[in-house]
């Protein structure tokens, strides 16, 4: 019990009341604590993420078969017979206006200062 007082003793901030010094040492004894129980809090996280990842593997196996039965199914334009698909049919790009090109601004030169070098001595 001396040695938690001498401990808050030795905290208390100068021009405060000598309680400050146990506030102190509450203050730090809380930081210490809640560091210890850091990875107590992490622990809850596992399931979670378990729980994600198998999720994630679902998708995975529906995007997998969702590919193989687009790989397998008939494409519009294509027999058995007939290899070539027609190709697709594009509009004309619509006419833009053609505008002439900005000229880059005219070079100038810069106005030189010529000022009066102080004498050496």
């Amino acid at each position: 019990m001396e040695q938690v007082q001498e401990l808050a003793a030795r905290l208390v901030i100068p021009g405060l009341p000598a309680w400050s010094g146990l506030a102190v040492l509450l203050v730090l004894a809380l930081f210490a604590l809640a560091w210890l129980a850091m990875p107590f809090s992490v622990f809850g996280l596992k399931s979670r993420l378990e729980m994600l990842e198998a999720q994630l593997e679902d998708i995975q196996a529906e995007i997998r078969a969702l590919a193989m039965r687009l790989a397998e199914a008939p494409r519009p334009g294509v027999s058995k017979d007939h290899f070539e698909i027609d190709p697709p049919r594009r509009e004309p790009p619509p006419e833009v206006a053609a505008t002439p090109p900005v000229p880059p601004p005219a070079k100038r030169p810069e106005p030189r200062l010529d000022w009066p070098v102080p004498a050496r001595r």
